[in-house]
């Protein structure tokens, strides 16, 4: 017998009921033998979040192996994106628990399952070039705009940071009050000529 968690996530402001899905969920599962362990239950909480109280504690029990399915209502409920559910799903696989959306028929215990998953995988591989490709093409154009692409460099004068070190200042009062970085200040302080008159700023 599998020992299954359902997870439920709805929109109170829709008039949605955690109840209705759940009802569906638990007839699946004892219709399968599997024995529900757990519910976990997003009431409220829009599928645009990322983290969830519920969907959190979900992974938390699965990576302790504490059960052996998931099973939801539809793909929306659990995930916000393909891309997110592909990882998931990849995530189910290599702890060895299997993923079953009601609504959608994908049951990953079942080889069909298991091969709608792998076209999902292959279209959100297609997502990730396509999104890589169109990021190419922007910077591309921006560059051949004219456009400074990268971190804007910092100028720090070095003759003053020497001439605040040798007085004893401490790297936390030159950092406030030049407004930069421990790592920049440092990186220009210790990359100074021994003739600090020579150079008396460095970018950075």
């Amino acid at each position: 017998m599998k020992r299954t968690a359902i997870y439920i996530r709805v929109s109170t402001h829709n008039g949605q009921h955690p109840e209705m899905q759940a009802a569906e969920l638990r007839a699946y599962c004892e219709r399968r033998g599997w024995e529900v362990v757990a519910e976990y239950i997003d009431e409220g909480i829009s599928g645009a979040k990322e983290r969830r109280p519920q969907l959190d504690r979900l992974w938390a029990d699965c990576r302790k192996r504490l059960v052996d399915a998931v099973v939801v209502y539809r793909y929306d409920r659990f995930a916000r994106s393909l891309r997110q559910l592909v990882n998931a799903l990849e995530e189910f696989r290599a702890l060895g628990i299997d993923f079953v959306s009601l609504h959608e028929g994908v049951d990953t215990s079942t080889p069909n399952g298991r091969l709608v998953f792998g076209i999902f995988a292959s279209i959100a591989e297609f997502e990730r070039e396509l999104i890589c490709d169109r990021v190419k093409s922007g910077l591309a154009y921006a560059r051949a705009k004219g456009k400074r692409l990268g971190r804007p460099i910092v100028v720090v004068d070095t003759s003053t940071i020497a001439s605040l070190r040798a007085h004893g200042a401490s790297w936390s009062t030159i950092t406030k009050g030049l407004g930069i970085g421990k790592g920049t200040a440092q990186r220009a302080f210790y990359g100074l000529p021994k003739n600090p008159t020579a150079q008396p700023t460095a970018s950075v």
